[in-house]
C-alpha cells in the first residue's frame, strides 16, 4: 500500500523557499542568554490562513495579525517570548504595528505581509526598541535550517521544543509540510496558550488553504486541555508558497485529500507535544467518547471528564475513581442514560451498564501507572464519538503557577 506521507527532519524550514532564524534581543532580562526572538520567511510569494484565541480579551498582536491577513500575499512571522503584549491599550497595538514594520523594511515588504506574534507574561509593555535593535541581526542570520532556533525562542514554561515536518509524494513530486509549536500551560480547546506555525511548499488558493488550516484545527489544538484556562494569544498560522512542481490543489482532487490527511498529521502531532508538555503533569490521557447520540453530546461528555479537576486528581493519584469520570458525563448537559453507560481504561472495563464492573481493581491501578492511557466511554445512545487530549493535576503545577 502507498505511503501517503513520512516524517523528516527540518521543521518550518524543510518545505522548499522558506528560511527561519532567531536571536536575543534582551526581552527576558532574567534569562539574557536565551533567544526571544524569531522569524520565518518565505523567499516567494505565499498565501496565508490562520486561526486566533477566542478569548474575548485579544492580545494586541492577534488584532495586528487578524488585519495583516486579508492582505493576498503573507511573506512573514515574527514572533517573540517573554512578554505577551496583551492588555497594554493602544501601545500595545502600536507596538505589535512595530515589530512587522522593523521586518518589513529589513526585508523591502509591505507591513501587511508581516504577521506579529506574542508570547509571555500579560499585562506589560513591549520592549519594542530592543526587538527593532534585534530585527537587523535576526534578518542577518535567516537561513535554510533555522526552525530549532526559532521554536526555542518562542519558548515559555516549555521543557522541550517543538518541531515536525512530512513530505508528501504527490503527482510525481514531493510536497513538504513543516510546523513548530510552543504551549505547557494556559491549555484549553478553542486553542490553548500557544503558537503554531506551519509552512508548505504545495501550491493552493488561500481560501482553501484556510479551509484546511480551520478544519486542521478543529481536529487538533481544539481538542487539547491541561488546566482549562484559555489564553489571550493564542494563534495559529499556515503559509503556503507554492514551490512544489504540482498543480495547483482543488477539492475532490486526490492530491487534495492526501495533502489535508498530513496537514492534519502534523497538527495533531504538535498537539500532542503540547499536552504532554504539560506544567508539571506525569499523564498524558486520551479522553474517547462514542455511542453519543449527537457530535456535540460527545465532544461535551468528553471536554467534561477532560477538565474535571477531581478526576485529573485521581489520575495523578493512579486512583482509577470511574465514579468521578461518571459523575463529569452526567454534569455535561450531554444525553446519557446511567444503566447504558460502560467505562474503559485502555479498553478494560471498569464501568458495565453504569456499575462497578468485574475487572479487579488493581487491574485498573497498573493501567493508570502508565504514563499514557485512553479513557473510553460509551454511552450506547448513537455513533457520535469524540476525543480529546488532556493531562492529570499535580502539585508541581500548582507550584509552577502560585506566582514568579
Amino acid at each position: 500500500m502507498e505511503t501517503a506521507f513520512f516524517e523528516i527532519a527540518g521543521g518550518v524550514t524543510a518545505p522548499k523557499g522558506f528560511r527561519a532564524s532567531a536571536v536575543r534581543s534582551g526581552i527576558r532580562e532574567a534569562l539574557s542568554a536565551r533567544n526571544d526572538l524569531g522569524l520565518v520567511i518565505s523567499d516567494f510569494p505565499a498565501v496565508a490562513a490562520a486561526t486566533f484565541t477566542t478569548n474575548k480579551i485579544k492580545a494586541a498582536p492577534v488584532r495586528v495579525s487578524a488585519a495583516h491577513l486579508r492582505a493576498s500575499d503573507t511573506r512573514a512571522i515574527i514572533a517573540n517570548s517573554g512578554n505577551a503584549n496583551a492588555c497594554t491599550g493602544s501601545t500595545g497595538i502600536q507596538n505589535a504595528k512595530r515589530m512587522a514594520q522593523a521586518v518589513a523594511r529589513q526585508l523591502g515588504l509591505k507591513d501587511r505581509q508581516v504577521l506579529v506574534c506574542s508570547t509571555g507574561r500579560i499585562g506589560r509593555d513591549l520592549p519594542i526598541e530592543k526587538i527593532e535593535m534585534a530585527v537587523p541581526a535576526l534578518v542577518a542570520g535567516l537561513n535554510s535550517g533555522g526552525s530549532e532556533v526559532v521554536a526555542r525562542a518562542i519558548m515559555t514554561s516549555d521543557t522541550f521544543h517543538k518541531e515536525i515536518a512530512v513530505e508528501i509524494p504527490l503527482a510525481g513530486a514531493n510536497v513538504r509540510i513543516g510546523g513548530i509549536a510552543k504551549g505547557a500551560g494556559m491549555i484549553n480547546p478553542d486553542m490553548a496558550t500557544m503558537l503554531c506555525f506551519i509552512t508548505t511548499d504545495a501550491p493552493i488558493s488561500k481560501r482553501e488553504l484556510q479551509k484546511l488550516t480551520s478544519a486542521s484545527v478543529e481536529q487538533s489544538f481544539n481538542r487539547v486541555t491541561v488546566d482549562g484556562d484559555m489564553s489571550t494569544n493564542d494563534t495559529a498560522i499556515c503559509i503556503a508558497n507554492g514551490q512544489a512542481a504540482i498543480p495547483v490543489m482543488e477539492p475532490g482532487q486526490h492530491s487534495y485529500d492526501k495533502f489535508a490527511q498530513a496537514l492534519n498529521f502534523v497538527m495533531r502531532q504538535l498537539a500532542r507535544m503540547i499536552v504532554e508538555d504539560g506544567e508539571g503533569v506525569t499523564k498524558f490521557v486520551e479522553v474517547h467518547v462514542k455511542g453519543a447520540a449527537t457530535y456535540q453530546d460527545a465532544r461535551k461528555a468528553a471536554e467534561a471528564v477532560a477538565n474535571s479537576m477531581l478526576v485529573k486528581c485521581a489520575w495523578y493519584g493512579e486512583d482509577p475513581n470511574w465514579g468521578r469520570i461518571m459523575d463529569a458525563v452526567g454534569y455535561s448537559s450531554a444525553k446519557v442514560r446511567e444503566e447504558m453507560i460502560d467505562i474503559f481504561f485502555d479498553g478494560v472495563a471498569a464501568t458495565q451498564h453504569g456499575l462497578l464492573s468485574s475487572t479487579p481493581e488493581n487491574t485498573l491501578k497498573e493501567i493508570l501507572r502508565n504514563k499514557k492511557f485512553t479513557v473510553t466511554i460509551d454511552l450506547h445512545l448513537g455513533s457520535a464519538e469524540y476525543k480529546v487530549f488532556t493531562t492529570d493535576l499535580t502539585p508541581e503545577y500548582v507550584k509552577f503557577n502560585m506566582g514568579e
